[in-house]
């Protein structure tokens, strides 16, 4: 079965990432090329990273990586082949301006920099509302 995009089917989302149920932090495919996706997250109270009601620091950057894992997953899914397991191996940079709440959706952008021999590095911009709440640059590598 073909999926076009965005989808927010949760069975293929789900297919194109490594992680299961209750560590999924993506619900949603957007838009995607070779050197960019936006994805998508809704946050929910039985979320594993809620505290006192806000989604922390840690769910954000796990959301973030997340999403470059499914732009890895879906590019393998286009080429017809099972996803690789991915690692972040390395956060350059995080900042975070505000937690996101419970019920708040998500939109990340990451921008592929550079991918060399299962190494990938880039840019993600998490945005609430249209406003940016997160910015990291990390390298995530495949197994």
């Amino acid at each position: 079965m073909e999926h076009r995009l965005p989808t927010s089917d949760k069975d293929f989302v789900e297919s194109l990432i490594p992680q299961r149920f209750p560590f999924v932090m993506v619900h949603e495919l957007s838009e995607y090329s070779e050197n960019h996706l936006l994805s998508g997250f809704e946050i929910k109270e039985d979320n594993l990273f809620i505290q006192d009601g806000l989604f922390q620091a840690s769910g954000l950057i796990e959301h973030q990586a997340q999403s470059v894992a499914l732009h890895t997953g879906y590019k393998y899914y286009l080429l017809g082949k099972d996803a690789p397991t991915g690692y972040i191996g390395a956060i350059k940079s995080f900042e975070a301006e505000i937690l996101p709440k419970v019920g708040d959706h998500l939109k990340s952008e990451v921008t592929i920099l550079n991918e060399v021999m299962g190494v990938t590095l880039v840019d993600i911009v998490t945005k609430l509302n249209g406003e940016v709440i997160a910015k990291s640059q990390m390298k995530t590598a495949v197994k």
